[in-house]
């Protein structure tokens, strides 16, 4: 290290691999297409409102704007509104706009997190917004659209970004661990994608954490799926064949058993609920066959198909429910293990208390 250079962090990938350019966005053309004519016919608005699930771009889209109108990073100012919410922040920032920027045809402002503004700092930010300065751009982006008030999205363009799919994020994850140097199947990738839930941010996170722990070269699913903290392929595919006997004594065993072995609660039921979802594709629209081929190995496609046939009857769309419904309870419940529990038990217990009714 040379003298006085200081040891730097390594960027995040999700900092490190962010788009630049309209070009390099991934899956919201709706908003880059739109953006990229006004840039071009000189007709951008002064008041823009980017709406979105977390980690789908909106901060970064708002950066590649401005730098399409060529502002310098001295005149784009970013602000958190989580964290500085109240009427003083805001009428700094109104003081600021008076100003003219540094080197630049505009001050870009960006404003994070905006739904988080208190009710009187939006009213302090209205009159801006009505009768912003020529040389002033406000980027407002939001997860939360129902919380910013009708006065300001009246003001605003408004667009809406997408959550990229499965797809989209499974790209992203080989792209850009092939570009750190590894080798991920494409079953491993789809696990990061999945981990990711519709975010660009998540997903990149979930993949640094797999290449900080087995660093490069080629990895294996086993080894993936370790550090995410999934069961293995076998388990899960255990656990339906359990399901569609109706054991349900049986599936909860596995269920305990992956857990005892460090597998997460959530990624288990994620994951069985993703392979249920196949069995009942490959049941009912086979024409799909080859859009799960991308998804799971040869041998996992094989057990799926067999579970679509009869042998798999008791696999039905209203299981697939029922395990979705405990999914989405795991987080609010005193054990994370029970709501999958309660499930199979209401879904399948009847089947136990047939057998000993008949047996009497």
């Amino acid at each position: 290290m040379a003298k006085g250079e200081q040891a730097r962090a390594p960027l995040s990938l999700y900092r490190q691999y962010r788009p630049q350019s309209f070009g390099e966005v991934r899956g919201q053309e709706h908003v880059t297409a739109a953006l990229e004519a006004a840039v071009k016919n000189k007709k951008t608005a002064h008041a823009y409102l980017f709406a979105g699930g977390r980690g789908t771009g909106k901060t970064s889209m708002a950066r590649i704007l401005a730098h399409a109108l060529h502002t310098s990073e001295e005149d784009i100012y970013e602000m958190d509104a989580a964290s500085n919410r109240g009427i003083d922040e805001v009428r700094a920032l109104r003081e600021g706009v008076s100003t003219l920027p540094f080197n630049s045809a505009y001050k870009f402002y960006i404003i994070d997190e905006a739904h988080a503004l208190t009710r009187d700092a939006w009213g302090a930010l209205l009159k801006t917004l009505e009768e912003p300065p020529e040389h002033v751009i406000f980027v407002l982006a939001t997860t939360e659209l129902e919380k910013i008030p009708e006065t300001i999205i009246s003001r605003c363009q408004v667009f809406n970004f997408k959550k990229p799919t499965h797809a989209i994020l499974k790209q992203l994850v080989l792209d850009v661990a092939k570009k750190e140097g590894v080798s991920l199947t494409p079953a491993s990738a789809e696990l990061v994608a999945m981990m990711g839930e519709g975010s660009f941010r998540d997903t990149l996170g979930t993949l640094q954490r797999v290449l900080t722990t087995l660093g490069g070269g080629k990895l294996s699913d086993d080894a993936v799926a370790k550090v995410i903290g999934a069961p293995s392929s076998q388990s899960v595919n255990q656990f339906l064949s359990a399901l569609a006997q109706k054991d349900v004594g049986g599936a909860v065993a596995l269920f305990h058993r992956a857990l005892e072995s460090g597998v997460e609660a959530g990624v288990f039921v994620l994951l069985a609920a993703a392979k249920l979802r196949a069995v009942l594709l490959l049941r009912f629209a086979p024409k799909l066959k080859g859009e799960l081929e991308g998804q799971f190995g040869e041998d996992d496609l094989k057990t799926l198909e067999s579970l679509a046939g009869k042998e798999g009857a008791a696999l039905n769309a209203e299981l697939l429910a029922d395990i979705i419904d405990a999914q989405l309870s795991m987080a609010r419940a005193p054990l994370p293990q029970v709501p999958l529990e309660l499930a199979l038990y209401r879904a399948l217990g009847d089947s136990r208390s047939e057998s000993h009714s008949t047996a009497r």
